[in-house]
């Protein structure tokens, strides 16, 4: 009898049949962000616990006017490219600042969540309606391909909020390479990196008492559920967070608290878990000075500036073609 091929209509339903039926089991964090996600992340960055957002704010504020001269050095006419935008929150403060030193660029923010880049442009025309912004709907690597510089402007590619830190090694140097690709040799790829810090500090990031990341990390099966006509109960999947302080990976987790079947009626799919299986659903890595500079030569990338806020919780990083 010949075996029926499962026809996917999406990437996401073929990556979600593809997940739940490896072994271990595995959902990418990139499908936590619908119209809930959204909102729970950007609840998530307002949290004390949540340092990431708060000492980023505090380097792009303390070093403005640095960052702005070392995107104008040498050919001033620049095309801001932002990977993974979200709220912007964070960048309006070099926007506004670019703005007032009257410099010429266009923004270029990239989301997946088309959502997410409509909020974003109208909270620009509102608040700093002098900046020219061309939003691009779409994960980083559909991004890269269409990033192009024929209108003769350099590319500062901002990659903020430790978005790097989502991919394991491997697969970061395989982005640093996909984007060393794209650039010329005046470009700048600005990246922030969460550093190695004390081990609660990171735990609590990520597993907060109010239950905000909780929602977070169950949010991909309230997608599953909605978009595929699932039955997850999510009562009877634990959130849990786990960090290595000596590899610096924070990981991820839905545990199942019983032995039971779910079912994902668009996909035909029946999907059988052990009692306390897990379904891994992100990576957080933290970096130290030597593994960022390890990375960068391994890309073909060479570190020229770094910023760092006042507690060294956190860095950005400029890095130039090698």
């Amino acid at each position: 009898m010949q075996q029926t091929e499962t026809i996917f209509e999406t990437q996401f339903e073929e990556e979600v049949y593809i997940g739940l039926t490896d072994f271990p089991k595995h959902l990418s964090s990139k499908y936590f962000y619908d119209k809930r996600g959204d909102k729970l992340f950007q609840d998530i960055m307002d949290m004390p616990e949540y340092y990431l957002t708060d000492v980023e704010f505090e380097i792009f504020e303390t070093y403005k006017q640095q960052i702005a001269a070392l995107f104008v050095s040498g050919n001033d006419k620049f095309n801001l490219i932002e990977l993974g935008a979200g709220d912007g929150k964070k960048t309006k403060v070099l926007l506004k600042h670019l703005v007032e030193q009257k410099i010429s660029f266009t923004y270029q923010p990239i989301d997946i969540s088309q959502n997410v880049l409509d909020q974003l442009e109208a909270s620009l025309q509102d608040e700093l309606p002098q900046v020219s912004v061309q939003t691009r709907q779409g994960t980083y690597f559909e991004a890269l391909e269409r990033i192009n510089s024929d209108n003769g402007a350099k590319k500062i590619i901002l990659f903020l909020g430790s978005n790097i830190g989502n991919l394991l090694h491997p697969q970061a140097i395989a982005f640093l390479q996909s984007v060393r690709e794209s650039m010329q040799e005046d470009d700048l790829f600005f990246v922030g990196f969460d550093q190695k810090k004390h081990p609660q500090t990171i735990l609590d990031a990520y597993n907060d008492p109010t239950g905000i990341t909780e929602a977070f990390n169950k949010n991909i099966l309230v997608r599953l559920n909605k978009e595929l006509d699932g039955n997850f109960d999510l009562d009877q999947f634990l959130h849990w967070e786990v960090y290595n302080p000596e590899t610096g990976t924070a990981k991820s987790y839905l545990v199942s608290q019983k032995q039971q079947t779910v079912v994902l009626n668009k996909l035909e799919l029946r999907i059988d878990f052990k009692p306390w299986e897990t379904i891994h659903t992100e990576i957080s890595q933290k970096y130290d000075d030597a593994t960022v500079a390890w990375l960068a030569a391994q890309s073909g990338l060479k570190v020229s500036h770094w910023f760092s806020d006042q507690g060294n919780l956190y860095k950005n990083y400029v890095f130039t073609k090698d």
